[in-house]
């Protein structure tokens, strides 16, 4: 059960990207030679018209292959770079023969951002609907104070009671308890500056964390010792504005994640790939049957697969070469020069992230599998 659960998420998530790419580049007249679902052996593949569409072995990523990605085709003219006036004819008789569609590399510059953008724009508006969902389905936990979680704790000194509404930490607006909680764990023990509403009126207050210690774990962190979250349901059309909430919240969860680390404050942060993610759905599924029923389970996997959408679409954004925003750095310096980076310089830089992109996916790897055993 668990597999075909993760392998569901993964065709969602897969297809969702990857279909963006496509219709896009399709509404642009850009030929799409192979849209793939999974990697390695093909196990399906069938042609409709100029496009291959394969279902390959291993679920760990996808493409959408345009004609002149590989970099074979025959460019427009440059000063950086050769031209073959023959063999320029003969691709552009090549391109009017196969239903009047163009390779990417003569695509205008506009329909190739707008190609590359969409994949993950489309995890982005997947996010957000299955944020609808949850939203939908489940209680809202907003940010009230319902008790203190240490004595002395440094709140209630600061002024805070139960039943006090937070409205924004550090000058971050907050709309649900989760967002208290992470710019907590996110602290080192800095002064942390509240606004919450009491009786309709509006207070701020700076609050000093304490470090506290599991004593089951042993595990520390900074505290200001309060129990936060008051549950209650979101309906009508509401529901669209916490389902926004909900999907900023994962995406700048995920976006400060990234910047720790960038300084290098790992213990802070879960790097996971194709293993992890199987772990994931595993621990989400047991656990939603030990609590509910099935509409539990399907909830937890549709926040799952809304959870792993939104970091799909952020980390695809990164400008790194071989990811969706290295592509579109090029294309942003293609725009600023008013022509295309040399393809020898452009496949060089592409082969150096390719690289290293495949070096982290062993890393992750490898601490994936190590946290099995």
């Amino acid at each position: 059960m668990v597999l075909l659960i993760f392998v569901v998420i993964f065709c969602v998530l897969v297809v969702s990207h990857e279909g963006g790419h496509f219709l896009i580049a399709k509404a642009n007249g850009i030929r799409v030679t192979e849209f793939t679902i999974g990697m390695g052996p093909v196990l399906y593949q069938k042609k409709k018209g100029d496009t291959m569409y394969s279902i390959r072995l291993l679920p760990v990523g996808g493409a959408c292959i345009f004609d002149g990605m590989d970099g074979l085709e025959v460019t427009k003219p440059s000063e950086d770079s050769g031209y073959d006036e023959e063999e320029e004819k003969a691709q552009e008789s090549r391109d009017e023969s196969l239903t009047g569609q163009i390779s990417f590399r003569r695509a205008n510059v506009w329909s190739r951002i707008a190609t590359v953008v969409a994949g993950p724009l489309a995890n982005f508006i997947l996010g957000f609907i299955l944020a609808l969902i949850i939203v939908s389905n489940t209680y809202w936990s907003f940010p009230t104070v319902s008790g203190f979680s240490v004595d002395n704790s440094p709140a209630q000194e600061a002024g805070l009671r139960e039943g006090d509404i937070i409205t924004s930490v550090n000058g971050s607006a907050v709309h649900m308890s989760a967002e208290v909680t992470l710019n907590m764990y996110l602290t080192d023990g800095e002064d942390v500056d509240i606004t919450y509403e009491r009786d309709g009126k509006s207070y701020s207050t700076t609050i000093t964390p304490i470090l506290y210690e599991d004593e089951e774990t042993g595990a520390s962190r900074y505290v200001i010792g309060i129990y936060i979250g008051e549950y209650d349901t979101v309906s009508g059309v509401k529901t669209l504005k916490y389902a926004g909430y909900m999907f900023n919240y994962y995406l700048t969860s995920t976006w400060k994640s990234l910047g720790l680390l960038v300084k290098g404050r790992t213990d802070k942060v879960e790097l996971s790939g194709p293993v992890g993610m199987a772990e994931m759905v595993d621990e989400s599924y047991e656990t939603a049957m030990q609590t509910g029923g099935i509409l539990d389970v399907i909830l937890n996997m549709v926040n799952l697969a809304m959870l792993l959408s939104i970091n799909l679409g952020l980390m695809n954004l990164l400008p790194i070469p071989a990811l969706d925003g290295g592509r579109l750095v090029f294309l942003l310096i293609e725009v600023i020069r008013g022509k295309p980076v040399p393809e020898k310089y452009e496949g060089m830089i592409e082969l150096v992230g390719v690289a290293a992109l495949i070096g982290l996916m062993v890393v992750v790897l490898f601490h994936d599998v190590s946290k099995l055993f």
